[in-house]
């Protein structure tokens, strides 16, 4: 049986090999909020655990413009591009809270992957669902207007809510200027959505969350929209 801190991380769970060998090449540290853990084209190829906090994902165009594409909570992991290929990073992640990571680094990384197959696999399937979801992204980017594209985002950010029949919440309520990173428009026209999405029932702000009233027809629009520009 696996033991030590490593064996703590859900992709190493189970491994099929010996972690303790691995466990003095890893190390542990905390981290602080707003704290930069990675930044653009940093040249270190450490892949990082997340043990407890969150944190955000940025990318940057040309121009300086931030997007968002998504935050990480404990379980998540980070880095593993710049592991596996050797380049810089693509990416930046900062701390929105506290929390605590374990560094691996590339080679120990890259050592662990090919030892067990059941950590190929998991990082495999991971991989693969990153790209898909990316894909996914672009395809809404490329073919929804705003107000789709918002649609779009918070039914991803939302989870079902407790109690009700298909309503489903956003916790805590996102913040204007956060939406309109992750979809690539300004904070006033979230605002202007939001404002016309309430007047017709579809949204409903309570203490500590964002209600969708109205999920199933949010979805329609989404794929009518969809249909309607492919």
């Amino acid at each position: 049986m696996a033991t030590g801190r490593l064996a703590s991380i859900p992709l190493f769970k189970d491994p099929g090999i010996e972690l303790s060998t691995y466990e003095t090449r890893c190390h542990w540290r905390r981290f602080d909020e707003n704290e930069v853990i990675v930044d653009y084209d940093d040249i270190s190829t450490d892949v990082y655990f997340l043990a407890s906090g969150e944190v955000r994902i940025l990318n940057r165009s040309q121009s300086g413009k931030e997007v968002i594409l998504g935050e990480m909570r404990g379980g998540a992991f980070f880095g593993e591009l710049a592991a596996l290929d050797g380049i810089g990073r693509s990416a930046n992640v900062t701390a929105l809270t506290r929390g605590e990571v374990c560094v691996v680094p590339a080679a120990v990384f890259r050592q662990m992957l090919f030892a067990s197959e059941a950590i190929a696999d998991r990082l495999f399937r991971l991989l693969a669902k990153r790209v898909r979801e990316l894909n996914t992204r672009l395809m809404e980017h490329a073919l929804l207007d705003l107000r789709h594209r918002l649609y779009s985002e918070l039914l991803r950010l939302s989870v079902p809510r407790a109690g009700t029949d298909g309503e489903r919440v956003v916790t805590p309520p996102p913040y204007h200027h956060v939406l309109a990173a992750r979809i690539g428009c300004r904070r006033e026209q979230v605002t202007r959505e939001f404002t016309v999405m309430a007047s017709e029932g579809l949204i409903d702000r309570t203490r500590g969350a964002l209600v969708l009233r109205r999920p199933d027809l949010l979805e329609a629009r989404v794929a009518e929209a969809l249909r309607e520009d492919g």
